[in-house]
């Protein structure tokens, strides 16, 4: 039988998953809000579950919406439920942790987040198959979309928040944590921490991205003078370290990118970011 992966929400991570599983002769269809040349449009019902129905892998990367409720189980819960593919993933968030204070959490911890809705759907996919994989994640970054951007575009931030420490997870080791999952030998569904291993503070990331694109550090600041968007004064909220030893564990996965130097070098080599000081001059510049 073909391995076949129906995504819902092919954005940054799942297209990232399902470019590499093509090249590994998988068959990856999805959806987005509106059809493409391989998605379907998420509200085309009936072209939905019928591709529910012939797909051997079934992930969605689809987080809450503005209402709070989960799209996709809204929608599509009982289809999933009932298909007869053999495995099923979520894309679920290390926010449901909430704040640790600093400590690590694990898969034990219990889900207390400030984010309700996001908890909700946490749950809800646990609770859809005995299949169901639930990958926690937490801050994603990859190839064009790293520090190293926002720091050659002058938006970085350096936070006068010493003990404030996060984890994150290159994109490319969320796709060999979800691949490693597919195995026969690894069939063990329940929910998984996908991190890297050095949690750290967000400056330190900021200061390896400017020293890297040999730029001067962004002005300490306090979070007044920052004037960060409500998304981004959520971050700051929250304190934690993330394991990941289940993952490693009962999946075999090794993160590629252990800490956040080794990937934002991975990055800096695959997407040159581009800088005030080495952008082309414009023919006719824009004040």
């Amino acid at each position: 039988m073909e391995n076949h992966l129906f995504i819902f929400g092919m954005g940054y991570t799942s297209g990232r998953l399902a470019h590499h599983l093509r090249g590994q002769g998988w068959r990856v269809t999805g959806t987005r809000r509106a059809a493409d040349g391989r998605c379907l449009a998420f509200d085309d019902r009936d072209a939905v579950i019928t591709a529910i129905r012939a797909a051997t892998h079934i992930l969605s990367s689809v987080p809450p919406g503005r209402d709070g409720s989960d799209p996709v189980l809204m929608h599509y819960a009982g289809a999933i439920a009932n298909a007869p593919a053999i495995w099923t993933g979520y894309l679920s968030s290390t926010g449901v942790y909430g704040d640790a204070g600093g400590a690590w959490v694990d898969e034990s911890t219990p889900v207390s987040g400030r984010r309700g809705a996001r908890n909700a759907s946490d749950i809800a996919w646990q609770n859809l198959r005995d299949d169901t994989y639930v990958f926690r994640l937490p801050g994603i970054y990859g190839p064009g979309r790293s520090a190293l951007e926002r720091a050659a575009q002058g938006k970085a931030h350096r936070i006068d928040l010493p003990d404030q420490v996060f984890s994150r997870v290159h994109v490319d080791d969320i796709v060999s944590g979800i691949t490693a999952s597919f195995a026969p030998a690894n069939s063990a569904p329940g929910v998984y921490n996908l991190a890297d291993d050095m949690p750290c503070g967000q400056n330190q990331v900021i200061e390896a991205a400017c020293d890297m694109l040999g730029l001067p550090y962004p002005q300490m600041q306090s979070l007044e003078q920052a004037q960060l968007s409500p998304m981004a004064l959520a971050f700051y909220a929250e304190n934690r370290r993330v394991s990941n030893l289940k993952a490693k564990r009962l999946l075999g996965w090794q993160p590629i990118y252990a800490t956040y130097r080794a990937g934002l070098a991975a990055c800096m080599e695959t997407s040159k970011p581009v800088t005030a000081s080495t952008a082309p001059a414009a023919a006719n510049p824009v004040h």
